[in-house]
C-alpha cells in the first residue's frame, strides 16, 4: 500500500481527476464560445465576451500549469480562487429562500469548496518543492 500511495502515477491521476471539470469546461466553452458568453451575461457579469474569454484562459491554463508540473503552485492557486469566485457567483445559496434549490445550491457551494481546499493542498506542496 505504502508503495502506491507513493507512486507517481497515482499523483498524475489524482491531478487529473482534479482538473477534469476545468478541461472539460474550457474546451466546453471554447467551442461554443457565444454559449460561454451567453453563461456569462446570464450571471449578469459585467463584459461577458472578456470574463468568457478570460474564463477558459484560467481554466485550459491553470489545469496546464497543474498537470504539467510547471508553475504548479501558481496553477492551483489560480483555480482555487477562479473555483471560490465562480461558487459564489453561480451558487449563492444564501440569497435563495429555504427549499429545494438553496439545498442543492448550499450543496454545490460546499461540493467547490471541497475542490479550493485541494487546489490549496497542491499549491502548497508545489511551494514547498513536494509532489501531490
Amino acid at each position: 500500500m505504502q508503495q502506491l500511495a507513493g507512486s507517481v502515477w497515482l499523483g498524475r491521476l489524482a491531478l487529473l481527476g482534479l482538473c477534469a471539470a476545468y478541461l472539460q469546461g474550457g474546451i466546453n466553452k471554447l467551442l461554443d464560445f457565444p454559449g460561454a458568453v451567453a453563461e456569462a451575461a446570464h450571471f449578469g457579469l459585467p463584459w461577458p465576451v472578456a470574463v468568457a474569454a478570460l474564463t477558459i484562459v484560467i481554466e485550459l491554463g491553470g489545469s496546464a500549469m497543474v498537470l504539467a508540473g510547471r508553475g504548479r503552485a501558481i496553477g492551483s492557486a489560480l483555480l482555487a480562487v477562479f473555483t471560490l469566485a465562480a461558487s459564489c457567483i453561480a451558487n449563492a445559496f444564501w440569497r435563495l429562500p429555504v427549499g429545494q434549490e438553496r439545498f442543492m445550491a448550499a450543496n454545490a457551494f460546499f461540493e467547490h469548496l471541497g475542490l479550493v481546499g485541494a487546489f490549496l493542498v497542491v499549491a502548497r506542496l508545489a511551494w514547498r518543492g513536494e509532489r501531490p
